[in-house]
């Protein structure tokens, strides 16, 4: 890795798409702590740190922003709209024939679909700022001015410097795309989360510095235990399942194609980190319930009802220091990494692709049999994705059993795989372009 990084910064073309990129990641660090007009933002980071834990979904949105949420920042919303926009796109390029017909049209029908997710994005991020406006100004209490025309003109403000926000930082990410190395919403991404890293590191600190003998052990754990799970990552991110090919030889005049031999890789993280953003979206619905209507505080007390117990337990059930939580948690990404590689591959198509081509698996008939074997196999490395997925996710939700104070860290796994995932794709790209470089044209 970073003898590819040394090796691209002497090539002034990419050093120069490196200095942009980095340039647009300081922009995007800037406006996180540009904070929105007529907030009282001390109130905002004293609420968040108080009602945003549990797992919940101001504590997603506050980690994939790297803390801006919690400061009420321009950026508050950051690329969450856009990320909601492209899964809900890609998942209606399934079901909508006229979607499906542009996904196949190549570059011309891939640009289409980027716009259409970016209105997507940004109607968004119109709810999504007007839904936390409403909690601004209810739950936490923090807008100064809410009643007359004054009140109105600080809506309107907030809500649409909310907008303008994520409408940047999607501008931002396209102008990686376009200048930049890399996909730019996975660098902002990784920018955002990177920036939390340093707060939880310090909590660490302190707790350490606070009570050594008891949390140095703990804090050395956890950094061995983050370390592994970096290895772990990069080891399963390169893991792939090889079912192997060969081309039938024909004749066509004097001239003899085919023979050769070849495979198709079968990754066994293809999905990504998409099937644990799913679940955890999923996990955080019913506690974010609970900042809009919190349970009893005490279900033995006299006068409860029935209808309150059972939000009390509902309510607990999909909190972090639930081992419910956890269990659910794991079993929904597994369900969901299935979904998403059925999405993304289709045996039948494979196997028709192969017969019209002269190709084979070795040993297994054409046709239906060739599917029904790609399928057994995408179930098993799917299998093995989905419980890699899983561990990474709830590993550190058991840290906040070994003490609350550690409840910072209970999404940390998802934020090193979303890191380190970024990392390698990014150290892909730069080898490619280098590759491309180095390659060798017919007059040399």
């Amino acid at each position: 890795m970073f003898k590819t990084m040394k090796n691209a910064w002497q090539v002034p073309e990419i050093r120069k798409k490196l200095l942009y990129t980095l340039f647009i990641i300081i922009i995007f660090r800037i406006g996180s702590v540009i904070t929105v007009p007529f907030l009282d933002t001390s109130v905002v980071s004293e609420w968040m740190d108080k009602s945003a834990t549990g797992g919940n979904f101001l504590e997603y949105l506050n980690i994939i922003t790297g803390g801006a949420l919690s400061k009420a920042t321009i950026f508050s919303l950051s690329i969450t709209p856009y990320i909601n926009a492209s899964i809900i796109i890609q998942l209606l390029t399934y079901a909508i024939p006229p979607l499906e017909r542009l996904s196949q049209e190549g570059e011309t029908g891939r640009k289409i679909l980027n716009k259409i997710t970016a209105y997507v994005a940004v109607g968004l991020s119109a709810f999504m700022s007007f839904a936390y406006y409403l909690t601004l100004k209810n739950s936490m209490g923090a807008v100064k001015y809410t009643t007359g025309g004054q009140g109105v003109f600080a809506a309107f403000v907030i809500i649409l410097s909310l907008i303008a926000g994520t409408s940047i930082v999607v501008w931002l990410g396209n102008r990686v795309d376009n200048k930049g190395i890399g996909n730019g919403i996975s660098i902002i991404l990784f920018a955002g989360i990177i920036a939390r890293f340093p707060t939880d590191v310090g909590t660490l600190i302190t707790l350490t510095k606070e009570t050594p003998q008891k949390y140095f052990f703990v804090s050395l754990g956890i950094l061995v235990l983050f370390i592994a799970m970096i290895a772990f990552i990069v080891f399963m991110n390169a893991s792939e399942r090889r079912i192997p090919i060969q081309y039938a030889k024909r004749v066509v005049g004097r001239k003899q194609y085919g023979g050769q031999s070849s495979f198709i890789p079968v990754k066994v993280c293809m999905s990504g980190v998409m099937p644990i953003i799913f679940a955890m979206s999923f996990m955080s619905l019913p506690s974010t319930l609970a900042l809009f209507k919190q349970p009893v505080a005490d279900i033995t007390a006299e006068g409860v009802t029935g209808g309150q117990k059972f939000y009390y337990h509902f309510i607990h059930f999909f909190s972090t220091q639930s081992y419910g939580y956890a269990v659910l948690y794991f079993i929904l990404i597994i369900a969901f990494n299935y979904f998403y590689v059925a999405m993304q591959y289709n045996p039948i198509e494979i196997a028709n692709n192969l017969r019209q081509n002269n190709g084979g698996i070795p040993g297994i008939r054409p046709g239906k049999p060739t599917s029904d074997f790609i399928q057994r196999v995408l179930s098993k490395i799917t299998l093995v994705g989905a419980f890699f997925l899983g561990v990474i996710a709830i590993l550190p939700i058991f840290l906040t059993h070994i003490d609350s104070n550690l409840s910072s860290l209970s999404m940390g796994g998802t934020s090193i795989l979303i890191v380190v995932s970024v990392a390698i794709e990014t150290v892909r790209t730069l080898e490619s372009h280098l590759m491309m470089r180095h390659h060798k044209g017919f007059l040399e």
